[in-house]
């Protein structure tokens, strides 16, 4: 996956001004859309979408200093008009082109990124693969936006919002893996971008035939193969560093790839007060 990667950002930079067709490339790599976009954006920090963004303002810069015709630079660089070019510039530099011109400045560039796999301590990760047959993920649902640190002050008050005896009642529903209360992330935008809006379930997992109450949400999951990965510590860092080390240490290790599908969120054990937990993270998977 790190190889594949670096060649992605090769052919972004091979032509700036072209929209790379990154279903295309992933299919030419024996890999998917869905997984490339997903392990591009833990790593880099930054979706696809905008690093070319970056990378296309910061090679810019030197046509808009040179005082080429602004019209003639942005067809250059993939734009329509002078007008969606600068948006894009000032985005990226904080200030349009005709004030580049004048000030020289200022300036951010965007290096072109480079993969590479390191090794991280001596702790393996916890994990292990299991098969699953078809089942329901049934609770209350909600959209909320994605946060990459922290806790998520809108999946709190989602869960806040529901009595104590909703909890308990959907505890008695559950009959399947994974067991008990779950935090289900459905609907996640493939470049994983921060501010994102996606489902968030508060539920738990029951079997494929069971009825589901009428005042309940469902999400009907596909028999498949799943990595689970057990976290345990500060919470929710701990559980948040576990996401990020899939994509930054096990994924790279292992003949595995991300399938679209909800991520799950299985608390075995926690403090009283939820400043410590032991969590299973469940990543649908198939192989690489």
């Amino acid at each position: 996956m790190i190889e594949i990667l670096n060649r992605l950002v090769s052919a972004v930079e091979q032509d700036l001004g072209e929209d790379l067709d990154v279903d295309a490339f992933a299919r030419r790599s024996a890999t998917t859309e869905y997984h490339l976009r997903r392990m591009f954006s833990s790593l880099a920090g930054m979706p696809v979408s905008e690093y070319v963004r970056r990378r296309r303002m910061t090679v810019a810069t030197a046509d808009v200093i040179g005082g080429e015709d602004l019209l003639t630079i942005a067809v250059r660089y993939g734009y329509g008009s002078t007008e969606a070019f600068g948006r894009a510039f000032r985005s990226v530099h904080g200030a349009g082109p005709a004030e580049v011109r004048r000030d020289g400045g200022p300036l951010r560039s965007q290096p072109q990124l480079r993969f590479r796999l390191t090794v991280e301590g001596s702790t393996a990760m916890n994990a292990r693969i299991v098969e699953r047959p078809d089942l329901r993920l049934v609770g209350h649902a909600a959209r909320v936006p994605l946060i990459h640190e922290g806790a998520n002050p809108h999946i709190q008050d989602h869960i806040t919002s529901l009595p104590a005896a909703e909890h308990d009642r959907l505890k008695q529903l559950s009959n399947a893996d994974p067991a008990g209360l779950l935090q289900v992330s459905a609907d996640v935008d493939p470049d994983y971008t921060e501010g994102s809006e996606l489902t968030y379930l508060h539920g738990v997992a029951v079997d494929a035939e069971t009825r589901v109450p009428d005042d309940l949400d469902a999400i009907d999951v596909p028999a498949g193969t799943w990595a689970v990965f057990r976290t345990s510590g500060e919470h929710p860092k701990a559980l948040q560093d576990g996401f990020a080390a899939t994509a930054t240490e096990w994924f790279p290790a292992n003949p595995w790839r991300l399938r679209p599908g909800p991520s799950i969120v299985s608390v075995i054990d926690r403090a009283d007060d939820f400043s410590t937990a032991t969590c299973e993270i469940w990543m649908p998977v198939e192989r690489d």
